[in-house]
C-alpha cells in the first residue's frame, strides 16, 4: 500500500496545486470580463422589410452591417442583427415578431421597427397597417425592449387623403407608445437616382451609407 501513501503525498499535493491554478484563472477571467470602465456590448435588431434587409446588396453593404460599422467607429460597441424580410407587410412582421426575438438568443437593447412601406405600396388600408404596428409596439413594450420607430412617406400616386393618413400613422403610434420616431427612413435618399438601385425603390450601397449617417444620432440616443 506504499504506492497509495506516496500518491496521497505527491499526487494529492499536485491535485491541490492544479485546482488552485484553475481557480486563479477563473477569478482572473471574471475580473477581466467585469473590468470597470468597459462599456457593455449592445444588441440592436433591425426589424423590418427589404429596406432593413439590404435587398439587392451583398450582406456587408446592407443596412445592418453598415449601421454596426458606423456605431463601432463612433465608439459604440454594438452588434446589429438583420431582421429584415423583403416584401413583409406590418401584418407579416407582427406574425414573426416573437419567434424572431427568440432567435436572437437574448433580449436586444434596441429594436428598430421599420415596417409599413409594403402596406403603402400595395394600397392596403392604413387602419390595417396601424393596427399591426400597434400590436408590434405593444409586445415590445410588454417585454420592456426600447424601440426606435422608423417612419415612411406615401407614394404620390396614392392620392393626398391616403398620404395624409398613412404619414400621420407613425407620429401617432410613437406618441401612444412613448417611443422615439425617426420620421423618414429614406431621408436624403428618396428620389435621388444616384442613391437608388435600378428598380427605383431600394437604396444602393451609397444610399444605405446616407441612411445610416442620418439615422445614427437617433440610434445612439435611443440606446441611451
Amino acid at each position: 500500500m506504499m504506492w497509495l501513501s506516496r500518491w496521497a503525498r505527491y499526487g494529492g499535493r499536485w491535485l491541490l496545486v492544479h485546482v488552485a491554478l484553475v481557480l486563479a484563472m477563473l477569478v482572473g477571467t471574471g475580473a477581466h470580463a467585469q473590468a470597470p470602465g468597459k462599456p457593455p456590448a449592445r444588441l440592436i435588431w433591425a426589424f423590418g422589410d427589404s429596406l432593413a434587409a439590404g435587398y439587392g446588396l451583398p450582406p456587408e453593404q446592407g443596412f445592418a452591417a453598415q449601421l454596426q460599422a458606423a456605431l463601432r467607429r463612433g465608439g459604440v460597441p454594438a452588434t446589429v442583427r438583420n431582421g429584415g424580410v423583403a416584401g413583409d407587410t406590418a401584418a407579416q412582421g407582427r406574425a414573426r415578431l416573437r419567434w424572431g426575438l427568440r432567435g436572437l438568443g437574448r433580449t436586444p437593447d434596441l429594436v428598430i421597427v421599420e415596417l409599413g412601406a409594403n402596406d403603402m405600396l400595395r394600397g392596403l388600408p392604413v387602419a390595417q397597417a396601424r393596427a399591426n404596428l400597434d400590436l408590434i409596439l405593444t409586445e415590445l413594450k410588454r417585454r420592456r425592449i426600447p424601440v426606435l420607430l422608423a417612419g415612411m412617406r406615401a407614394a404620390p400616386n396614392l392620392g393626398p387623403d391616403y398620404a395624409r393618413s398613412f404619414e400621420a400613422m407613425y407620429p401617432a403610434l410613437a406618441r401612444k407608445h412613448g417611443v422615439p420616431l425617426y420620421p423618414f427612413f429614406l431621408d436624403g435618399v428618396a428620389a435621388n437616382r444616384a442613391l437608388i438601385q435600378r428598380d427605383g425603390l431600394h437604396p444602393n450601397a451609397r444610399g444605405v451609407r446616407v441612411i445610416v449617417a442620418r439615422i445614427v444620432p437617433a440610434v445612439r440616443k435611443a440606446l441611451g
